[in-house]
């Protein structure tokens, strides 16, 4: 019985640090910096990280010591991505997104309580904002994909992310409770979410969210840019571009995967 209570944590404990390691763009990532983001003792992530090398999880730089994802999880994620992966049909909106209005645009998916970007295609304006990147993860609710989707899930599955995600020690105050219910009536009225430089000073991010074939607002599509960008008499042309675009993937995503 004490083997079954512990399976669970064991798989926990290697979730999180499959994922810290993905949030590294490739860079990857000491044993000490693998524990403090999988918030796992030293000893467990060195025990845990051995372990997944040699199953080929994960990978290790012998030079420097640093972890990297490894090359099972490539050959695992080809043969999933034939039901996961989507990012296909929404390259063309975000190609489009870019090209019209200049900035840089993203798709992102959830995953559980978080977003994770997906693509990205930058625009001709010469100014970017770097807060979002091809893997990058977020609380839902912290830049506009997570308050984008959020925004759309129903009350009771925001009143029970609300009650078991703190947000705030991590991001400030201006992610209370109070603070997201309000950006979520916002996002509700217009229909788009938008970040007003909440993550990053002058860092601007809008987007829509992306439904499945059930009606589930599982993808979003976004704009960022600098806070010039996105005046309240921008904000408008750029909401509608979201929008259109975000209801054409839907409506694509329900035809291709019934």
């Amino acid at each position: 019985m004490a083997e079954d209570r512990a399976v669970p944590t064991v798989v926990s404990r290697v979730g999180a640090i499959l994922r810290a390691l993905s949030a590294t763009e490739n860079k990857g990532a000491s044993t000490s910096a693998v524990a403090r983001a999988a918030d796992v003792p030293r000893p467990t992530a060195h025990r845990l990280l051995a372990a997944l090398l040699r199953q080929g999880f994960v990978d290790r730089d012998q030079r420097s010591g640093q972890w990297f994802l490894g090359p099972e999880l490539y050959l695992l994620g080809m043969r999933a991505s034939s039901r996961y992966d989507i990012s296909r049909h929404a390259r063309g909106s975000v190609h489009r997104l870019a090209a019209a209005t200049g900035e840089s645009a993203f798709f992102s998916a959830r995953r559980g309580d978080e977003t994770v970007c997906l693509l990205r295609e930058d625009g001709s304006f010469p100014i970017r904002s770097f807060v979002l990147y091809e893997g990058a993860r977020f609380p839902l609710g912290v830049v506009s994909s997570g308050m984008a989707i959020l925004s759309l899930m129903s009350d009771r599955d925001v009143d029970d992310f609300l009650d078991r995600v703190d947000l705030t020690p991590d991001w400030g105050a201006s992610y209370s409770p109070g603070a997201i219910r309000d950006r979520i009536r916002g996002a509700r009225a217009s229909g788009f979410a938008l970040n007003p430089g909440l993550v990053v000073e002058g860092s601007w991010g809008m987007a829509a969210a992306v439904f499945d074939a059930a009606g589930a607002p599982n993808w979003a599509l976004t704009l960022t840019g600098v806070e010039s960008r996105f005046r309240p008499d921008r904000q408008a042309k750029l909401g509608r571009l979201l929008l259109e675009e975000a209801h054409a993937l839907s409506q694509k995503l329900a035809r291709d995967n019934p």
